[in-house]
C-alpha cells in the first residue's frame, strides 16, 4: 500500500488542528481547576451524570460517554466519592452492575463552576468566530464525528449536538 504523505497546506492544517485543540483543552482544564477545583475530567463526569434521569447511570453506561476506559473512570469516580459529589452503589436489579449517582452536593459544585466554565468557552472558542463560522465548526465536526463515531448507528450521548439534520 502506497502512503499517501500529507501535502503541505494538509501539514499545515493537522499541526494548526493538533496544537489549537492542545492548548483549548490545556486553557479549559486550567480555568476549572482554578475556579473550581477539579480537572476537566471531573467536570465532564459530573455534567454527564447531570444530564440523566435521576442523574444514575451504570458505570460502563458512563465510561461509554465519556470516552475513557473503565479502570480510569473507576479511579475518577472513588475521587468523586471522596468529595462526597458522586456516590457509587449496586444496581438495584444486578448486584455485579455498579451505578454512579451525581450527589447534591455534587450538583452544587457544577451548578457553581458552569458559568466560569461556559464564559471560558464563550471567550476562547466563540468569540473569535463570526456565526458563519461557527456553523462551518460544527459541520466539519459532524463530517469527521461521522468517520470517527465508536457507535454508528447507535444514538450517541448527545444526540441534539449536530442538530436535526444529524
Amino acid at each position: 500500500m502506497k502512503t499517501r504523505w500529507l501535502n503541505d497546506d494538509e501539514q499545515r492544517t493537522w499541526r494548526a488542528y493538533l496544537w489549537t485543540t492542545r492548548l483549548l483543552g490545556d486553557a479549559l482544564d486550567r480555568q476549572l481547576q482554578r475556579d473550581a477545583g477539579m480537572p476537566y475530567t471531573y467536570y465532564m463526569i459530573l455534567a454527564t451524570l447531570s444530564d440523566v434521569p435521576e442523574r444514575r447511570m451504570t458505570m460502563t453506561d458512563l465510561a461509554t460517554l465519556v470516552y475513557s476506559s473503565l479502570s480510569r473512570l473507576s479511579h475518577a469516580v472513588a475521587r468523586l466519592e471522596e468529595r462526597g459529589w458522586v456516590r457509587r452503589s449496586p444496581h438495584p436489579d444486578n448486584r455485579r452492575i455498579t451505578m454512579a449517582e451525581l450527589t447534591d452536593a455534587g450538583a452544587a459544585v457544577l451548578a457553581g463552576a458552569a458559568p466560569a466554565h461556559v464564559e471560558e468557552v464563550r471567550e476562547l472558542l466563540f468569540d473569535p468566530l463570526t456565526d458563519e463560522q461557527v456553523g462551518q465548526l460544527r459541520e466539519i465536526l459532524r463530517a469527521l464525528w461521522a468517520r470517527l463515531d465508536p457507535a454508528p448507528g447507535k444514538p450517541g450521548p448527545y444526540p441534539e449536538i449536530f442538530g436535526p439534520e444529524a
